[in-house]
């Protein structure tokens, strides 16, 4: 580690069984200690099509180090897929544009088991006009499920895309659906 960059220089990763399937989380830490734990990627497949778990975003890319969780992350992804935890509270770390930042942490305002729209989103963000931009920033989202870009939808009631394919995503909004009944 060095003292100008306070996180550690490793990139790290581990994968955690779920009901969809395996879910790869790539992280870093801040000091060495396992609280210190910053996610910055997460997909149900590895970053690059099946390629080793990578940095998001990094060119090139840099292979991550298969290190296990922390067990307070694992609970948290755990409960999530069993409905008993609605918002995640786990360290994060986001690379990417301004307005995509702003994007993805505006997906934290839709309430779980609810939808909006990338027409809302696009509103949200005071500008109207750029629904596509919005669409191409969720489709960059590093950390689905953390912040929450399933719950997007088309005006017309189309689920839209999504990064781990249109399955996972209507699964992952059953899931919520399902949970808040």
């Amino acid at each position: 580690m060095n003292k100008r960059n306070p996180y550690s220089s490793d990139l790290l990763c581990d994968v955690v069984c779920t009901p969809l399937g395996h879910l790869y989380l790539t992280y870093i830490l801040k000091g060495n200690q396992a609280d210190s734990v910053h996610l910055t990627d997460i997909g149900f497949t590895r970053h690059g099509k099946r390629a080793a778990p990578t940095c998001h975003g990094t060119p090139p890319a840099v292979a991550a180090k298969k290190t296990p969780l922390p067990e307070y992350i694992k609970e948290q992804v755990t409960d999530y897929f069993e409905g008993k935890l609605r918002k995640f509270d786990i360290p994060f770390i986001l690379s990417g544009t301004d307005f995509e930042k702003k994007v993805w942490l505006t997906l934290n305002e839709i309430p779980y088991g609810e939808t909006r729209t990338y027409k809302w989103l696009a509103e949200r963000l005071g500008s109207p006009r750029s629904v596509r931009a919005v669409g191409q920033a969720l489709g960059k989202n590093p950390l689905p499920i953390i912040l929450p870009c399933h719950r997007v939808i088309q005006s017309d009631g189309k689920l839209g895309g999504y990064s781990s394919g249109i399955g996972i995503k209507r699964r992952l909004l059953e899931l919520e659906y399902y949970s808040s009944l």
